[in-house]
């Protein structure tokens, strides 16, 4: 057993900040980003491209419904990259809209802080004065 384990310390992630909303907020739209921005930026999405692309062009050699130089698959490839453009802009918008809900948390939670320590800063002048004679 790790030393982190039996501490029982979990690394903090940016989805268990106050300020992000919790999954089941989210509306279907929001959850459908973030759900394929995840998909999209993994390595299983390249590996499994890759894999379609191979099988695609070995069962389309020269006699399947596509043969070289598989003009269909080059269809299929544009529109992917059509889809995938507007797909990115949504999760980057996604992404915009979980930066500006933390960086408006972390502003409240300066504010606070300040007033906080100007409240505590009164308090000790209000002391200090007072126990000079």
């Amino acid at each position: 057993m790790q030393l982190r384990e039996r501490l029982h310390i979990r690394r903090p992630t940016w989805r268990s900040h106050p300020a992000v909303r919790d999954p089941d907020e989210l509306t279907i739209g929001e959850r459908a980003a973030d759900t394929i921005r995840n998909g999209m930026g993994s390595w299983g999405f390249v590996f499994g491209a890759l894999v379609f692309l191979a099988g695609w062009m070995l069962g389309n050699r020269n006699v399947g419904f596509d043969k070289y130089p598989f003009i269909l698959l080059n269809l299929i490839l544009s529109c992917l990259a059509a889809m995938q453009g507007a797909i990115l802009l949504i999760a980057a918008k996604r992404q915009d809209q979980i930066s500006s809900e933390l960086a408006k948390h972390d502003y409240e939670v300066d504010v606070e802080s300040e007033r906080i320590v100007s409240e505590i800063h009164r308090m000790v002048s209000d002391l200090h004065h007072t126990r000079d004679p």
